[in-house]
């Protein structure tokens, strides 16, 4: 029986990889389990374990490891008290390989415990670059660096993990394991969104607004998200927007929504389930914002987004996407940019750079077919590697 263990500390991290999680789970002569942490278990952040329970999937730990703050050190302490609190938890079921996604301290301290257990890991959705100066980016690099393989969505992150010294017999291209259930999940009728929204709110054509904080940003996070706001409301488009994730700066967000939580025209929601909030999602006018999921999901649609400000800089992004500065002029311009017959025409019929909706299954062969414990050590010298640029056999989507 091979035991792999998964890591979740947050909604978005789930949403990448559940998927992927759900086929393990469903795999006879797989063990799977979860280790569950952060903002899942926090009341403020809806619960969100809850979510995990209700696919069925195992869990093997729960770590309370979120310090709910508003500060750089909130983070890092969070950081620490995972470490220390998954680390028996982790050593006691020895797992055959680890398994986490992106860029966030809990994979960091993950990947950690994976190289000093000795443990094989795997790490989704590395080889990806922004030029925001976000502690994440730093961090998604150091994951890589740290893990045993790599399961990437596009030939660009192959590549740049080449350029980090990851040999390519450690990677596979499977195209973007969050667009399984994305592209699967069929969009509301206006009768059924209608029972989504709620009654006392006037949202028809709605713009979904997703804005996180982002470290260069931070002291101006909550006045950036109220301008967005104003340019919407300003053109007289209803605004459904989701609460901000944990980092630095979100307290200013939560505040900014505070002065319009009352309006008609804006509702703020902390967590929706899973195909309740897909629903919302696809059944928008355009996302506008800073979300990733405006890089990797939206074009599958295809939806028009904005993003906002420094977060998501240097991804590569379908024609959906225009990128804007967080002035009110830029906002709005753009804004009035994707509403346009010629916008919508041009990107009707693209094709999703991060792929089909079909990753799930080779991912999950990749990680039932590799004999990580055979690679675990990384003794490759980056001098020594080939070129980064030549494709990796049978890589593709």
């Amino acid at each position: 029986m091979k035991k792999i263990l998964g890591l979740t500390s947050i909604r978005s991290d789930y949403d990448l990889l559940s998927g992927v999680y759900t086929l393990l789970a469903r795999e006879p002569g797989v063990d799977f389990r979860l280790l569950v942490a952060g903002t899942h278990l926090s009341a403020n952040h809806g619960h969100t374990i809850d979510m995990v329970r209700a696919d069925g999937l195992p869990i093997l730990a729960e770590i309370e490891s979120l310090i709910d703050g508003d500060a750089p050190r909130s983070r890092a302490k969070s950081a620490g008290i995972f470490l220390q609190s998954a680390c028996d938890a982790v050593a006691s079921w020895a797992p055959d390989l680890f398994i986490f996604a992106g860029d966030r301290e809990d994979a960091l301290m993950a990947a950690a415990l994976g190289a000093y257990l000795q443990v094989p890991t795997v790490h989704f959705f590395g080889g990806d670059h922004e030029q925001d100066g976000h502690a994440d980016t730093a961090a998604r690099h150091a994951i890589s660096k740290l893990a045993t393989a790599h399961v990437v969505a596009t030939d660009e992150q192959r590549r740049r993990l080449r350029a980090m010294g990851e040999s390519a017999h450690r990677i596979v291209v499977a195209g973007s394991v969050a667009l399984d259930r994305f592209v699967a999940h069929r969009a509301p009728t206006p009768t059924e969104l209608k029972q989504l929204l709620p009654p006392d709110k006037s949202l028809d054509g709605y713009a979904l607004l997703i804005f996180h904080p982002v470290d260069a940003e931070r002291e101006h996070a909550g006045e950036q998200f109220e301008t967005i706001l104003r340019q919407l409301r300003d053109r007289g488009i209803p605004v459904c927007a989701s609460y901000p994730n944990t980092d630095p700066g979100n307290a200013s967000i939560r505040n900014a929504m505070a002065k319009y939580e009352h309006e008609p025209d804006c509702w703020f929601f902390h967590n929706l389930a899973r195909e309740p909030f897909l629903s919302v999602y696809k059944s928008a006018s355009f996302l506008i914002g800073n979300s990733s999921s405006g890089i990797l999901e939206a074009a599958s649609i295809p939806l028009p987004v904005v993003n906002v400000g420094l977060r998501q800089r240097g991804r590569a992004a379908g024609a959906n996407v225009v990128f804007c500065d967080a002035d009110a002029q830029s906002i709005g311009d753009a804004i009035d940019g994707v509403r346009s017959e010629a916008f919508r025409a041009g990107i009707a019929g693209m094709e999703n750079p991060y792929g089909r909706g079909d990753s799930c299954r080779r991912a999950v062969r990749f990680l039932l077919e590799t004999d990580f414990a055979a690679i675990r050590a990384k003794i490759e010298d980056p001098l020594t590697l080939t070129n980064p640029n030549e494709r990796t056999p049978g890589a593709g989507h």
